[in-house]
């Protein structure tokens, strides 16, 4: 999973702000949801359910594809897991109510954010990430964790949606097999200063804010256990990486990518079942990622479906 591509292409000023863009809902595609909290393996229609239980809002969904039958736990599993990762960059204050925060101070959008918001007013909620957030570029990660409407209501006060990010999930031993390529070794590895040029690279990092990655990279803490792989060549050299990332059962993805010029050889499509094999050693049954778009076909040939869908907004 190239998990922070669409974004890495995010290069605005992290305080200038930004102009209205036309007003579109939420949705979760191809799938609408039960009256009983699950959601059908397809829809014909647009619809609009509230699903049992307190932490998700009401989902909008919309036909365009089918989905797999999903439970609403496992949604929200997948998205407490995502929390958890990102929480584990955080070097700023605790996290306030209805509005957790990160900030990694590395100068990527991505590993700035809000995760999401709840029970706070549109406008309060802005200001207050606008303010702890000011000086480094960041997103706002608007899903079905966050109160309905929050997309919206930001574009009304002028921030802008960058991309519409799927979320996916998979049962790990209905996994699509897909053999290690012989010329490629992968192995754990805990050398941040190796690790992390090779995948700042690949995911928008610029070289200035690689120090300040490796920095984070070497502090984090989080929610889980983080296990990161490096694809090697015989020569050593890392062409491949991923972070797998074990946290409320699941297996979480980030970081999944290849170095341009070793592309379309299947190092990435084995990095990612390398991470799945290994969470399965461990226990764990399942797997997700939120994926770009140019990555979504390359996860269902593996097996992925989609569950929810994140807006990716800028502010």
């Amino acid at each position: 999973m190239k998990y922070f591509d669409a974004a890495s292409s995010v290069s605005q000023s992290p305080t200038k702000p930004f102009g209205r863009k036309a007003r579109s809902a939420m949705t979760l595609p191809g799938s609408c949801m039960t009256r009983d909290g699950r959601h059908r393996s397809s829809c014909t229609d647009s619809c609009s359910v509230p699903p049992r239980g307190f932490r998700l809002g009401p989902v909008s969904c919309r036909a365009t594809h089918p989905t797999t039958v999903v439970s609403v736990e496992l949604l929200e599993a997948s998205l407490a897991a995502h929390r958890a990762y990102l929480l584990g960059w955080n070097t700023g204050p605790s996290e306030s109510p209805g509005l957790p925060i990160y900030r990694s101070e590395v100068p990527h959008a991505p590993l700035n954010g809000v995760l999401r918001v709840g029970g706070r007013a549109p406008r309060e909620a802005l200001a207050e990430a606008r303010h702890r957030l000011d000086g480094v570029p960041r997103i706002w990660w608007a899903g079905p964790d966050s109160d309905a409407g929050t997309a919206d209501a930001l574009l009304s006060l002028g921030a802008v949606r960058l991309a519409r990010m799927p979320i996916m999930t998979l049962a790990i031993d209905k996994a699509a097999s897909a053999p290690t390529p012989p010329w490629l070794q992968i192995t754990e590895t805990t050398d941040m200063f190796e690790f992390v040029p090779v995948y700042a690279r690949v995911s928008g990092i610029s070289p200035d804010g690689v120090a300040v990655a490796i920095e984070r990279e070497r502090a984090f803490s989080g929610d889980g256990t983080v296990i990161r792989l490096a694809g090697r060549l015989d020569d050593g050299q890392i062409v491949g990486t991923a972070v797998a990332w074990l946290s409320h059962d699941l297996l979480t993805l980030y970081f999944v990518g290849t170095q341009p010029e070793h592309r379309r050889r299947g190092i990435g499509t084995a990095m990612t079942r390398a991470a799945l094999d290994l969470a399965r050693e461990r226990g764990i049954r399942t797997a997700a990622l939120t994926s770009t778009a140019a990555g979504e076909s390359v996860y269902q040939g593996i097996g992925f479906r989609t569950v929810g869908t994140f807006d990716l907004m800028s502010f």
